[in-house]
């Protein structure tokens, strides 16, 4: 007995610790600070990467919008990697305006693997580019954002995210669910971050890598996970990421739940092969850098999985201390309402609160507050499935909403 409550003492202890660290961080969210300076003033030369796999119904509306960019056009090229496509998708790039490469590989499916294959070919080449923007072909762009991009580069930074806002808020509980959290993730986790000398992490689209950065090894990730994956290669190596704001790159999301938890349970998996294969070199780098960036960075491969078994655990320490009479029945209730209120009243209090702050229009959105949690609750349900179940082959999520982007800016 006296070993269970020394294990729930300390994992109240970790817990507490961790997400009091998390909250002083996300309120450097609420800090404005100082624009960095140009370290050089120049039009850099772009590369506008699409991986896409059968995207026929949205590819064309990408492309509208990253030729219609306020930037010089001469500047800047539009490649699209058809990627085991069977339908018409490399078409309709190509009479939109694309460059196309089809790509055609039954064993490697992945985002990471297209990007990889098509990047070798461009280094190979010493192709003229100083950067590449990589987008999914469901995205539509706003027209600022290779202006923006153009001045995080001059601005000294070599990976930056851009601000990945939602094509369909409103179209159901579940895309309203993606809102919030990307709303609240953009202010709280990679502002704040960004405000306080930390490392943002890459979302997924919309972000750009300096051309140079990649040309000694590719892309080479190989996790479900590519863009956390290179995230993390990159705090290794002592590389702080960029965000940009005002980089905007509208997503569509999954309006139906199947579809959401297959996304998110590969999402959950591709985290797994991550911590799996990261942590430890995360915690190398904690030791041989002495930076507070590395630290957090191995923060957030723990602060996934291992925090969440972790909670599990101390929810189960407080049953197996009731069950052996050393609590009573209203002991064992409040410590677990201690843990599920929190859990499930704090994202209706963040996304409201995002929501402000972020000029987010709440009214329409107010149907949908009160069901977050459970959308929040099912990701929950998702790590714990993931934790015995792993599916690790890639399952494409359909893009059926065609939208402009004179449609949404």
């Amino acid at each position: 007995m006296e070993y269970i409550y020394l294990l729930r003492q300390a994992l109240v202890y970790i817990i507490t610790i961790f997400w009091i660290y998390q909250l002083v961080i996300s309120a450097c969210a609420l800090i404005k600070f100082k624009e960095k300076e140009l370290i050089i003033n120049k039009k850099h030369k772009f590369m506008a990467i699409i991986p896409a796999h059968n995207e026929e119904k949205v590819i064309g509306n990408l492309i509208e919008s990253l030729k219609n960019q306020d930037y010089d056009k001469e500047l800047y090229d539009i490649y699209v990697i058809a990627d085991n496509c069977t339908d018409s998708t490399a078409q309709i790039a190509k009479e939109a305006g694309a460059i196309v490469y089809k790509r055609f590989d039954e064993t490697r499916k992945t985002k990471g693997y297209a990007l990889d294959w098509f990047l070798k070919q461009k280094i190979a080449e010493n192709a003229d580019y100083d950067a590449f923007l990589v987008f999914d072909a469901d995205n539509i762009v706003d027209k600022n954002f290779i202006k923006v991009m153009n001045k995080k580069l001059c601005q000294g930074e070599e990976v930056v995210q851009g601000y990945k806002d939602i094509k369909n808020p409103t179209g159901s509980w579940v895309s309203a669910g993606y809102a919030f959290f990307y709303w609240t993730m953009h202010r709280f986790y990679h502002l704040a971050r960004y405000n306080v000398g930390l490392s943002p992490l890459l979302n997924g689209t919309g972000f750009m890598v300096k051309f140079d950065l990649i040309k000694s090894e590719g892309w080479n990730t190989i996790t479900l996970t590519e863009d956390i994956e290179f995230s993390l290669k990159q705090i290794i190596k002592g590389k702080k990421l960029g965000w940009a704001t005002d980089a905007i790159v509208y997503d569509e999301q999954p309006e139906k739940f199947a579809a959401s938890w297959k996304q998110r349970s590969r999402w959950t998996v591709g985290h797994i092969q991550c911590m799996k294969s990261y942590t430890k070199d995360l915690a190398l780098a904690v030791k041989e850098n002495k930076t507070i960036m590395n630290f957090d960075g191995l923060l957030y491969i723990v602060g996934s999985i291992p925090m969440f078994v972790a909670s599990i655990a101390l929810v189960l320490s407080n049953i197996v201390i009731y069950l052996l009479d050393s609590m009573t029945m209203a002991q064992l209730i409040l410590n677990v309402m201690r843990f599920a209120i929190p859990t499930f009243a704090l994202p209706i209090i963040t996304s409201l609160f995002t929501m402000y702050l972020e000029n987010k229009p709440i009214k329409p959105m107010l149907k949908y507050v009160l069901l977050y949690p459970l959308f929040m609750g099912s990701w929950l349900i998702i790590n714990f499935k993931c934790l015995f179940k792993q599916n690790i082959a890639w399952e494409k999520i359909d893009h059926v909403r065609s939208v402009k982007i004179k449609e949404i800016a």
